[in-house]
């Protein structure tokens, strides 16, 4: 069998305009992380072992290599690790937090596009209601792009990790293409 990307090719699509790149990013695994009730503080315990970070607060990011958190929602995060050497990242984070939090593999579940460059932020503001030129590296929110709910990472002033739905990814892909061009 041979892996195929979200976008179905053997490869990660990469497309290139003037001061813009976009990059499919398959090569990263994820989990959701969820603080059952009652568990806050030992969650956070036992995240905060396993990543080597505090998990983050609201519509924030914390980086311990290799690990990547974001913030998704009220004691909720998703960890996100490279798949080369974590691709079974779910159970070793559930069996970091044991009972107290519920993990759920996501890594098929999620497309990752990161648009770096100059134009990152005309192409993004021009399919999301987020103020890109305005958030720190860092920071995530939420957003609907083409009527889809994505997370949207700064990683750098002009780098931004997108994530939307897998099954979504060609709709995603083509929104990011055509506001790209458009905005030429």
């Amino acid at each position: 069998m041979i892996a195929l990307t979200a976008l179905g090719a053997a490869s990660a699509q990469v497309d290139t305009f003037d001061g813009l790149r976009i990059a499919e990013c398959p090569y990263w695994a994820l989990a959701s992380l969820a603080t059952r009730s009652g568990h806050g503080a030992e969650i956070a315990d036992a995240a905060q072992t396993f990543l080597g970070a505090p998990l983050p607060g609201v519509g924030l990011c914390a980086d311990a290599v290799p690990f990547h958190a974001f913030w998704t929602g009220p004691d909720r995060w998703m960890i996100e690790a490279p798949h080369d050497s974590h691709e079974d990242l779910a159970a070793r984070l559930k069996a970091a937090v044991g009972d107290a939090g519920s993990v759920t593999e996501q890594t098929d579940g999620w497309v990752r596009f990161d648009a770096t460059g100059a134009r990152c932020h005309d192409v993004l503001e021009r399919l999301c209601n987020a103020d890109t030129r305005r958030m720190n590296p860092g920071t995530v929110t939420q957003s609907r792009i083409e009527h889809l709910g994505c997370f949207l990472i700064c990683r750098a002033s002009e780098h931004f990790s997108l994530y939307g739905p897998r099954s979504s990814a060609h709709s995603l892909h083509h929104a990011l293409v055509t506001a790209a061009t458009s905005a030429l």
